[in-house]
């Protein structure tokens, strides 16, 4: 016998009443019709985001071209060619809380976040290198570091005395190191000639050797203690549009522009005389000349790595059997830039339709 309810209505009608307690969270309604029932379908939560894709848009009018997680995984930068930087909250409410947009005269092309402290360093095509304070969005020191466009950096933290160094790479050929942080310098600690344009630079663990992407289809590896050429990395037949160190310091990640992914082996005693660890195909470069930003997952040491491509797709990889694990659509132009979550399985993407994409990937198997 059923509980009994309050007085029924004076037609008659049956009333349904509602249930005291909602649907989870993690559930979606999916009705395929008006007269049909819906179905109940759980979707697996795997980080800390407010959903499984959140999109980040509103802050610029043009193409974001880089894009970074900070060190501890809670804020997100981006930069683009309205000449601006957005500052974002990964976690809810995922809010645009900072706009610098008077840091360069030209768009922005590439930024990291710094190891140790709260700076941001920016490269742009107005020749600059700039280091800004997020905590106050205050200008600390603005370079004139090279002579043409300045199309990527990267920083370490070099030896026991915890200095940031700070790589810069431009069309002018050389390759200049600075000093980073609130005390350092305009002048260059050293300065490499490549002999033609720089696409990408990259810090080895240590700090001692700095690798380089140009023009000649060829990473350039050079000593930053005897500021020499020591050896270089083939394999390519395009320009590298980007390079990035796996989080245990053994491989290169090198996308370039003939749609061939290469990971490069720089171990010092390599198992292959070419040094080509893996060679990965599925992510088209396009014909825009871009600079597409690969990344490493860092949740899992670094079994995956993504690129992003002209099919406005990312495409994530197994490293270890070099196959397609995901290919994530949802931009309307160029994927240019990803990133991992430092602790999480989460990828940030961002592309030419000036947005960014957050979105929750399965976790790595651990055998």
């Amino acid at each position: 016998m059923s509980k009994r309810g309050g007085s029924p209505p004076p037609d008659g009608t049956l009333i349904k009443r509602a249930r005291a307690t909602p649907p989870p969270s993690n559930q979606i309604a999916i009705s395929s019709g008006t007269n049909e029932k819906g179905l109940i379908r759980t979707v697996k939560r795997t980080s800390s985001l407010e959903a499984p894709i959140i999109s980040l848009s509103g802050a610029h009018s043009a193409e974001i071209l880089s894009c970074r997680f900070d060190p501890t995984g809670q804020n997100i930068a981006a930069c683009s060619a309205d000449r601006s930087v957005s500052l974002w909250r990964t976690y809810p409410p995922n809010t645009n809380y900072g706009l610098l947009s008077s840091l360069a005269k030209a768009p922005i092309l590439d930024l990291q976040w710094s190891l140790i402290s709260p700076i941001i360093y920016t490269v742009a095509a107005d020749h600059t290198l700039t280091l800004t304070n997020v905590t106050t969005g205050q200008r600390i020191r603005k370079i004139r570091a090279h002579h043409e466009i300045i199309n990527a950096l990267d920083r370490t933290v070099a030896g026991g005395a915890g200095t940031e160094l700070v790589a810069t790479g431009s069309d002018d050929g050389f390759v200049k190191v600075w000093e980073g942080g609130e005390d350092g310098g305009k002048q260059p600690l050293a300065s490499f000639e490549v002999g033609c344009p720089v696409t990408s630079v990259c810090w080895g663990a240590d700090g001692t050797n700095l690798y380089v992407g140009a023009v000649d289809n060829e990473i350039h590896v050079y000593d930053f203690r005897k500021e020499e050429e020591i050896y270089t990395l083939t394999g390519h037949t395009d320009t590298p549009t980007s390079l990035a160190l796996s989080p245990n310091g053994n491989f290169i990640l090198s996308p370039s522009l003939s749609s061939q992914v290469i990971i490069h082996d720089i171990r010092p005693f390599s198992a292959s005389p070419s040094r080509i660890h893996r060679v990965l195909q599925g992510s088209p470069a396009g014909f825009e000349n871009t600079l597409l930003r690969g990344a490493w997952s860092k949740d899992d040491g670094g079994k995956r790595v993504a690129v992003g491509g002209a099919d406005r797709a990312v495409c994530i990889w197994d490293v270890e059997t070099s196959k397609i694990l995901y290919k994530l659509p949802g931009h309307k132009g160029t994927v240019t830039a990803v990133d991992f979550h430092p602790k999480e399985p989460v990828i940030l993407t961002a592309s030419k339709d000036g947005t960014l994409l957050l979105g929750e990937i399965e976790p790595s198997v651990t055998v």
